[in-house]
């Protein structure tokens, strides 16, 4: 009876263990939460690190469609409706792809975001497709990074980058006007708030 009760603690602890551990990822995944105008943008992808290959070309073709990072099919959420690159995306989440080559890539925005890699991508499900430049990085980016960088306060780029290469892609609200009357609205809010406390103390 000790010792199966002895088994049972061990067994109890070693789950406790295995539940606060995992088997380090080979590319691990890494959401980004940025503040964008009234709401915001998430984007949840995988990081593959490049590892001494040759990525641009090689291991991520040109000219095909590539998942824009690794394992499950890159996400991004946006909170309000945005121009992205110049072109309107409704509010919602999308799948995230990229058709690049050597001089330009082809970022693509595809409502079906729950697939695995880019094996059951369908140009049929497209939302919005923009191209733009690739630049050449000073400095090796050694794992694959998405991040959000703001330029003002309702607007931001989307900067993809990995290996020797990198592009961006412009958000700003797709209706500028109407984030303009919201946001003077909630100032008008936020002072009627902060005087009715001045007033009760």
């Amino acid at each position: 009876m000790k010792k199966l009760l002895f088994t049972l603690c061990i067994s109890a602890s070693a789950l406790g263990f295995a539940q606060d551990y995992s088997v380090p990822a080979v590319s691990p995944r890494q959401k980004v939460e940025q503040q964008f105008s009234m709401s915001k943008i998430i984007v949840d992808y995988g990081r593959p690190g490049v590892k001494g290959r040759k990525i641009f070309g090689e291991l991520v073709p040109y000219n095909q469609v590539w998942r824009a990072g690794a394992n499950s099919s890159t996400k991004i959420t946006f909170g309000q409706a945005v121009n992205f690159g110049g072109k309107t995306v409704a509010a919602g989440t999308y799948g995230l792809f990229i058709v690049p080559t050597e001089k330009e890539w082809k970022v693509i925005l595809n409502k079906d975001f729950q697939q695995w890699g880019a094996y059951t991508y369908d140009p049929k499900q497209d939302v919005v497709d923009i191209t733009v430049p690739v630049n050449k990085l000073a400095d090796k980016q050694e794992w694959f990074e998405i991040t959000l960088n703001p330029t003002d306060e309702n607007s931001g780029n989307l900067v993809i980058k990995w290996d020797m290469a990198q592009a961006e892609v412009t958000l700003k609200p797709a209706k500028p006007e109407t984030v303009t009357k919201i946001a003077e609205k909630l100032k008008e809010i936020k002072k009627i708030e902060s005087d009715a406390a001045k007033s009760k103390s």
